[in-house]
């Protein structure tokens, strides 16, 4: 009987110690859910999803191809009803694609999702009839002021502050007239009240916008303040803190990378006549296509063609001051119609009596041809009065803001 006791308290004891591990092991098992995906407004646990590029040659048809539609549908068909919405050759080599397909249905596509950039995308949806929707990621804007003291570069020191390096083309381009950014030196001071984009609030895309900024180079000190002086003005210039422009009323050249391949002078060997003549302007060697800038805002006097120009563009800016431009492979712009400085009016070519390509920069002050590489060019127009009182009240709380940041980061 005491045998028979034993036994049973032994068996006991071992299946308690079983159902403990077990019950242990079942803690430890955890079953994992699958996470849930939405992005470009679908649920990608509901879909086989492919992730691909696309590469060089790759054209929509050719995306297409890749997997079956419905069997209604025809590539061809496909085509035409999405051009509208969508422009089919816009597409390029590099640019990140998702192909969501059918699990029940082996491989059919249910919908393309082409990305533009970070924010822009591009749906063709299948599933019911073939919808296009151009759409763009959910951002929002986030508002700080950076100040610095230049450590290094100017895109170090931003780098430092946690700002995108791609501010420091935008104040370089806002500076570029008072401010020789390859003599900053370490002891110069900036301060820049600046509009951020996030996508969902918590990805960086970069800096938006410039509300105003201050730069101290030298010990001078420079504030500049965008502003548009009429509703139908496209892009805003850049004023100080008493209205005046900062940048210059021309720009140094009409082309942003060249080289000058002939100066204007009073007695030059023309290459093609073969004869020794005036040369009234300022040749810019450039790759044929390359974008030519009217150097001024004003308004285009005359485009045409001549037999020893080409392709030419007259722009006139002020009762004092015109330009022209030569030897154009194309026009863009048209008799009559307002340019912006920096605006791009036609393209590099070597029309007319031209031995390769280039432009030929012509510079009118009152009505006699000049060198504008000799000449001490205005500042942008002032503000008139009635501009200026609105402009000062527009800029009074951005300038104390400024004030007051500068003053406690630079102990002023």
């Amino acid at each position: 009987m005491r045998y028979l006791v034993l036994a049973i308290l032994l068996v006991t004891f071992f299946t308690a110690c079983n159902s403990k591990e077990e019950s242990e092991k079942a803690k430890k098992t955890v079953v994992k859910k699958e996470p849930i995906i939405k992005e470009y407004g679908f649920t990608f646990n509901d879909f086989k999803v492919v992730r691909d590029t696309i590469r060089s040659g790759d054209t929509f048809g050719k995306l297409l191809e890749k997997y079956p539609l419905k069997d209604s549908l025809r590539i061809h068909d496909v085509t035409e009803k999405v051009k509208d919405s969508f422009n089919v050759r816009r597409i390029k080599a590099g640019k990140p694609y998702i192909m969501f397909l059918d699990k029940k249905k082996p491989n059919t596509l249910q919908a393309l999702v082409y990305i533009e950039d970070r924010i822009n995308f591009t749906v063709v949806d299948f599933r019911d009839s073939i919808v296009v929707s151009n759409k763009q990621k959910p951002t929002t804007l986030k508002r700080r002021v950076v100040a610095a003291e230049i450590e290094g570069s100017l895109s170090e020191t931003l780098s430092n502050a946690g700002v995108s390096a791609g501010l420091a083309n935008k104040l370089a381009n806002i500076y570029a007239y008072t401010v020789d950014f390859f003599k900053i030196q370490k002891g110069d001071k900036f301060a820049v009240t600046i509009n951020e984009r996030y996508i969902d609030d918590s990805i960086y895309v970069g800096v938006e916008s410039i509300e105003a900024s201050y730069f101290e180079h030298k010990g001078k000190k420079i504030f500049a303040f965008p502003y548009k002086l009429s509703e139908n003005q496209k892009y805003e210039d850049f004023y100080d803190e008493n209205g005046k422009g900062l940048k210059s009323m021309f720009l140094k050249a009409p082309l942003d990378y060249f080289r000058i391949s002939s100066r204007f002078s009073g007695r030059r060997f023309h290459p093609v006549q073969m004869r020794f003549k005036a040369h009234n302007g300022t040749d810019y060697a450039a790759p044929h296509g390359t974008p030519i800038k009217t150097t001024a805002s004003g308004v285009v006097e005359r485009t045409g063609y001549t037999a020893g120009n080409g392709n030419f563009v007259k722009v006139r800016h002020s009762s004092t001051y015109s330009t022209q431009y030569l030897h154009m492979s194309k026009i863009s712009v048209r008799n009559g119609q307002r340019v912006s400085q920096g605006q791009v009016i036609g393209k590099v070519g070597s029309t007319g009596l031209a031995t390769g390509p280039h432009v030929c920069y012509r510079f009118w002050k009152n009505g006699v041809q000049v060198d504008p590489l000799r000449l001490k060019l205005p500042n942008a127009e002032p503000m008139n009065e009635s501009h200026k009182q609105k402009y000062l009240a527009h800029i009074a709380p951005l300038k104390k803001e400024l004030d007051s940041i500068t003053a406690v980061k630079f102990k002023e």
